[in-house]
């Protein structure tokens, strides 16, 4: 199997989700099954089919987490410095024809999102910064055309 890239952090959210799912929401939702049972009739009982329908969900969610957990390979950007973009830097861009700044972490696909400035490392944008140093400027192909980007700073926390 291949290994998956991750952050100390997304390893810690992914450990803290399927704890919640295998400690709480599992056995809160097998109470509910028992509950709607109880109530008769299973073909009519629409309690029962959504109590049946989470825990299908559920149960798919913790085969998933305890997947990426198993391919994990958990890299921790604080013990790395420099100016060179790497796996789990922090770089401000700059776009050159807006002069428009953008804040990205560049992090595994598994932890991704963009709405809060975390985007895969295999990424377009993430794929033409790695390796790259402050100061250089980068070509994106995005759909809306090709984007040209000046990397301002890069910062492991």
């Amino acid at each position: 199997m291949a290994e998956i890239p991750i952050t100390t952090e997304g390893y810690e959210k992914i450990t803290e989700e399927l704890n919640r799912l295998k400690k709480i929401d599992r056995p809160d939702i097998i109470k509910k099954i028992a509950e709607a049972r109880s109530h008769g009739d299973l073909s009519e009982n629409a309690e029962y089919h959504a109590a049946r329908e989470r825990q299908s969900f559920i149960e798919g969610r913790i085969s998933n987490l305890e997947g990426i957990i198993a391919d994990a390979q958990v890299i921790d950007p604080s013990k790395f410095s420099g100016d060179k973009v790497l796996f789990g830097a922090t770089v401000t861009i700059m776009d050159i024809n807006t002069d428009e700044e953008f804040i990205y972490k560049l992090v595994g696909e598994v932890e991704s999102d963009p709405k809060n400035g975390k985007i895969s490392v295999t990424s377009p944008i993430g794929r033409s910064l790695i390796g790259k140093n402050e100061g250089d400027e980068v070509r994106v192909e995005t759909p809306s055309g090709i984007k040209e980007y000046e990397i301002i700073e890069v910062k492991f926390v």
